[in-house]
């Protein structure tokens, strides 16, 4: 255990700060989650309020990869290879619907 106060002080800091990154990560691959999940229901049961929804969790995971980059939880690379899973699943689903 750290006897300085700035060391101590530095041990709060750090644990606030995963606690927060840990947050942030669990709502980002909640959200992710549900984008594929849309997917999946979209191919299996297509229609126009099915894309509404797969198009809408695509917003939102979007949204939170950015701000995960933005705040540092995230690296930029990352982000932006879970943004292109995101995108070529979405793709898949509303390009090629099933006949």
């Amino acid at each position: 255990m750290a006897n300085i106060t700035s060391a101590k002080k530095r041990i709060q800091i750090s644990e606030r700060n995963r606690l927060q990154n840990r947050s942030y990560k669990s709502a980002m691959r909640t959200l992710m989650k549900r984008c594929f999940n849309a997917c999946q229901s979209y191919l299996a049961n297509p229609g126009e309020e099915a894309k509404v929804n797969v198009q809408k969790s695509m917003n939102e995971a979007f949204s939170k990869i950015d701000k995960a980059v933005k705040r540092g939880v995230l690296h930029k690379n990352t982000g932006s290879n879970q943004k292109s899973r995101i995108t070529a699943a979405v793709k898949k689903a509303i390009d090629n619907p099933p006949a």
